[in-house]
């Protein structure tokens, strides 16, 4: 069952290639236990900071130390409405810091949260960093990109991809340019069993093409993964910063025994309905007494049934208007929009593909006269091309993964001495 501790999750950033400073950030604010769990869920951010030298650090790192701690402070009497409140103070603290000096203006950074509570999934956000779910061999784009070209497509009623001349990274909307921001808060997003979900910035995004994201998410783990699509973004030019967050939703508690597990009596039980019990327990053994007549133990169980009874009867009037007070702050269940999908399973045009591109990469890198760990790349290839060969397209495709490594890694080194790569690829 989905629950606090059915989680599995990585994150990563990265400079990139042509940058001089991450200008990217990531927070995490998981629930420790099931009360936690109840009262706030789980909370991934990933904002992608801008602005002229640190000032688009500076943003970012605002948006995800802001965020979470606010959202943190007001979950448990304020559930979901929180995190929107929270997106509002990120952005007015972003606004202020940029009023205090000129070298500040401007400042800003997109922000995209995953929020993931026992009835579903939400989506906090602002800018074109984006928040993905796969399922079933689909992965589906859960935000808008607050973009100048995805706002022209929603005006005219086309697909993003298909405008030719609007420039992709025109950003319409981000906290901290203006005192007042429009914030998307969408949810619930029904959560099932061996869900992922993946946030990042459009360093990942520009580079790598959606069904490439899906498909390396759903055959590793979230940390490999991670490795995999930051090294993939960087050996094809590596143009931005990189961050990416990779949630997997299992279907048993993470690190389990196989026994089951057993829940303590108070959280069976909740305690206004046990001190009842108790109650209704005393009052039966005070008249059991009377009829013996041992009248002086007979009026202290009926005290004692009485003071049970009562704090009974207190414990579900609070209960009663603690509910009451989250269903009138819980927002009703929103519209749960897919903005776009694509089919991401695991078939031989996909890894044909990959195959072709690190062909090609390690010929650019060899014609550079670049070192690098050929030994740990060929293991990888030829693994891959025999598990192909068999029709075992989703280890073939796992190793073609980890063939991107040494690649990668190489076109990092080079970096002190600004050396550029320039990878021959098609994004799809």
């Amino acid at each position: 069952m989905f629950g606090y501790d059915t989680i599995e999750y990585a994150s990563l950033t990265d400079v990139g290639i042509r940058r001089s400073h991450n200008q990217d950030a990531h927070a995490t604010l998981l629930a420790g236990d099931d009360r936690q769990w109840q009262e706030r869920g789980h909370l991934f951010v990933v904002a992608d900071g801008m602005g002229a030298h640190a000032v688009g650090e500076l943003a970012s790192e605002l948006a995800v130390g802001i965020i979470p701690h606010t959202y943190h402070k007001q979950a448990a009497q304020n559930g979901v409405p929180s995190l929107r409140k929270a997106f509002i103070e990120a952005n007015a603290s972003i606004h202020a810091k940029g009023q205090q000096n000129p070298e500040f203006s401007g400042m800003g950074t997109t922000t995209t949260a995953l929020l993931l509570r026992p009835e579903g999934a939400w989506i906090g956000h602002v800018g074109d960093s984006r928040a993905y779910r796969v399922r079933a061999g689909q992965i589906e784009q859960m935000s808008f990109d607050h973009s100048l070209v995805w706002e022209m497509a929603r005006r005219h009623g086309v697909d993003p991809d298909g405008l030719q001349g609007i420039p992709s990274n025109v950003i319409v909307r981000s906290l901290g340019p203006e005192p007042l921001v429009e914030v998307d808060i969408e949810g619930p997003h029904p959560v099932q069993e061996g869900d992922i979900y993946l946030l990042c910035s459009d360093g990942l995004s520009g580079q790598v093409s959606d069904t490439e994201m899906g498909a390396v998410v759903s055959i590793l783990p979230p940390a490999e993964a991670c490795r995999v699509l930051v090294d993939l973004a960087n050996l094809r030019g590596g143009p931005d910063n990189v961050t990416v967050v990779v949630v997997h939703v299992n279907e048993k508690p993470v690190g389990a025994k196989p026994r089951g597990r057993r829940l303590a009596w108070y959280r069976r039980l909740p305690w206004p309905m046990a001190a009842l019990l108790l109650g209704v327990l005393f009052a039966g053994g005070a008249g059991w007494l009377t009829k013996y007549s041992v009248y002086p133990l007979n009026f202290a169980v009926f005290g004692l049934a009485a003071v049970a009874i009562a704090a009974g009867l207190a414990g579900l009037f609070m209960a009663y208007n603690q509910e009451k007070r989250r269903l009138a702050t819980e927002p009703a269940p929103a519209h749960t929009q897919i903005y776009r999908h694509a089919p991401c399973r695991v078939e031989q045009p996909l890894v044909e593909e990959l195959a072709r591109f690190l062909s090609v990469s390690k010929q650019q890198i060899e014609e550079k006269h670049w070192d690098a760990d050929w030994t740990a790349y060929q293991q990888h290839t030829e693994a891959a091309a025999q598990l192909a060969g068999r029709g075992n397209f989703a280890d073939a495709l796992r190793e073609y993964c980890r063939a991107v490594h040494p690649l990668a890694e190489t076109v990092q080194r080079q970096r002190p001495r600004g050396e550029v790569f320039q990878p021959v690829w098609d994004k799809r």
